[in-house]
């Protein structure tokens, strides 16, 4: 890229995976910093919740500071390398964990989707019309995508473990939608339905895509030429595939960030795999944006002199940890670090070459997926193993 651009010798620290790894580190040196500030912080009152919930010119500041001072790490006596080196692994460990947490974000959000929609339906049937269309789409593009990966990720003389992965995702879909709607889950919980599998199973599919799109690729002899198989079937040779998996990838990481902040300020949201026995929705208000919470009758409110209504103010204790808010960033800085150095795949140091397979990379989105339908799963039978820890 330099050498097209004409843009000098300086220009090889501003590009590469190199340069993306030290912005990455000023960002997650920023919220480190900020979840250590803000440890062990119990109320609002005080000077660190005032540096954490304004100051928002100066606290920008410092970040551009910060991803700026990742430049200046000398490359004599090979510092930068160390650094690199060393700076990767760790990405490594904080990518894997946040990605465990956006799991269980998904999963959480499947759950309370029911929960909330279902809440509507005895008073408007409208609700169980919206929430059957919703499950229909949902499974119908789930279905479609696993048919569309049988016809075109495979090969009748080749591609074996796209295949086997194949069938083990799609039935591991089919047996935790079937637990999902059987007797003795319903008996437990009886907000569960085919709307959570139907999310779990869309964003499985997903997952399986983004592996196979990441996988090495294939050849075999077909009609006598070495042929690559198995690829995106549209506009192979730009890797419209992995173009497919970086928005959808970028739409999710987004998605789970919003969720995460909107539904931090309520408390049932503190609760977030957790399900109770005979945890009917009585309370709960049907919303089509249930992110947004009303969730006022769990708040303390008290009545002033004047008659005003004071809602829950953190005098006591915050509505949410901001500790853990800085904290669930900093991982975030890694994530988006390794996704954007495709999880240690790099050649010669140039970016341009991340879009070549990888193994690595194939093996942490395929394992991805059997944790998801691991923790869906276990929010399902967690209360049968344990009746008394899960009764309301």
């Amino acid at each position: 890229m330099c050498e097209k651009l004409g843009a000098g010798e300086n220009c090889n620290m501003l590009v590469g995976y190199s340069a993306v790894y030290k912005v990455c580190f000023g960002m997650a040196c920023f919220f480190l910093f900020f979840f250590l500030l803000t440890l062990r912080l119990n109320n609002s009152l005080g000077w660190r919740a005032t540096v954490h919930n304004g100051f928002w010119l100066p606290k920008f500041i410092l970040l551009v500071a910060c991803c700026v001072g990742g430049f200046f790490i000398p490359g004599e006596g090979g510092y930068e390398e160390m650094f690199l080196k060393v700076w990767r692994y760790i990405g490594a460990v904080g990518g894997f964990i946040f990605l465990l947490i956006q799991l269980m974000l998904l999963v959480e959000f499947a759950h309370r989707w029911n929960t909330n929609w279902s809440s509507g339906v005895k008073y408007n049937r409208l609700w169980y019309a919206a929430l059957a269309l919703v499950t229909l789409v949902l499974f119908s593009v789930a279905l479609g995508a696993l048919v569309f990966m049988g016809l075109f990720y495979t090969h009748p003389e080749a591609c074996l473990l796209n295949k086997a992965l194949l069938g083990i995702n799609g039935t591991l879909c089919f047996i935790i939608s079937l637990l999902a709607i059987s007797p003795c889950i319903q008996k437990l919980q009886p907000t569960s339905g085919l709307l959570q599998p139907g999310v779990i199973s869309l964003y499985v599919m997903y997952l399986t895509f983004s592996a196979f799109s990441s996988k090495p690729k294939e050849f075999h002899m077909v009609a006598g030429l070495n042929t690559t198989v198995c690829v995106f079937p549209f506009n192979s040779g730009n890797e419209s595939d992995k173009k497919i998996v970086t928005v959808v990838g970028a739409i999710i990481l987004v998605g789970c960030v919003l969720y995460s902040c909107l539904t931090s300020t309520t408390r049932r949201s503190s609760a977030a795999l957790r399900v109770c026995r005979n945890s009917e929705p009585e309370t709960e208000r049907a919303r089509c944006c249930f992110c947004f919470g009303d969730d006022t009758d769990e708040y303390d409110e008290e009545k002033s002199g004047g008659g005003q209504n004071v809602v829950y103010d953190e005098q006591e204790g915050t509505i949410y940890s901001y500790c853990y808010f800085h904290f669930v960033f900093f991982l975030g800085s890694l994530y988006v670090m390794m996704t954007v150095t495709n999880w240690f795949h790099y050649d010669n140091h140039e970016i341009e070459k991340l879009l070549d397979g990888s193994w690595s990379v194939f093996w942490i989105k395929m394992v991805s997926c059997w944790v998801c339908l691991a923790l869906y799963l276990g929010t399902l039978v967690a209360p049968m193993i344990c009746p008394k820890r899960f009764e309301a």
